[in-house]
């Protein structure tokens, strides 16, 4: 099997974020021939601008559409605030829009929240969000509830949720060799 290149985009700029714990310890799951990188530059990327965009998009977003590019398939984890996503992970996903990073990408949604619903309604936004911008939503959800008890220092330690992330890495380490088959839909 090709080696299989996996990105990981975190939508929390919290230190300690449960998110990120969830993005780290996918990455630490993973075993060649995949292996995963966290992407920790989404704080960095300017406010989306059109005007920008089309003029000259600034090197953050340059390099940020490259390691898009480069990944066979993505892994979002997110928080859920106000019922949607994070304003510093829709500002992400707003600079791939017209640029296409996204389309026909093999692209998971997981979500880590404190609350008993694990981010049900954040979770719901993105895949939507990415519907529109034609990426290969996964069926499988993996949603996280009462995620303080489920990650400690730092990493995932309930073993239920382990088996989630695991299966959800199988699933997009799958979707990679099935390009151009459609997704069957569900979840």
């Amino acid at each position: 099997m090709p080696p299989i290149n996996l990105l990981a985009l975190c939508g929390s700029l919290r230190q300690g974020s449960l998110n990120s714990a969830v993005a780290h310890t996918a990455a630490s799951l993973c075993r060649p021939p995949v292996a995963m990188t966290v992407y920790e530059g989404l704080g960095g990327l300017p406010f989306f601008n059109p005007d920008v965009e089309r003029e000259c998009p600034p090197a953050e977003v340059l390099d940020f559409r490259a390691r898009l590019a480069a990944a066979d398939a993505v892994l979002i984890t997110s928080p859920e605030y106000a019922h949607g996503t994070s304003g510093v992970l829709k500002n992400g996903l707003e600079w791939v829009v017209g640029s296409g990073e996204l389309v026909d990408k093999p692209v998971a949604v997981v979500t880590a929240s404190p609350s008993m619903t694990g981010g049900a309604r954040a979770q719901a936004w993105l895949r939507e969000t990415l519907q529109v911008m034609s990426a290969r939503v996964l069926p499988h959800e993996l949603r996280i509830p009462c995620a303080t008890v489920k990650i400690t220092n730092g990493r995932v330690t309930d073993e239920e949720t382990l088996t989630g992330l695991r299966s959800v890495l199988a699933d997009l380490t799958r979707e990679t060799s099935q390009l151009g088959e459609p997704v069957p839909s569900g979840a």
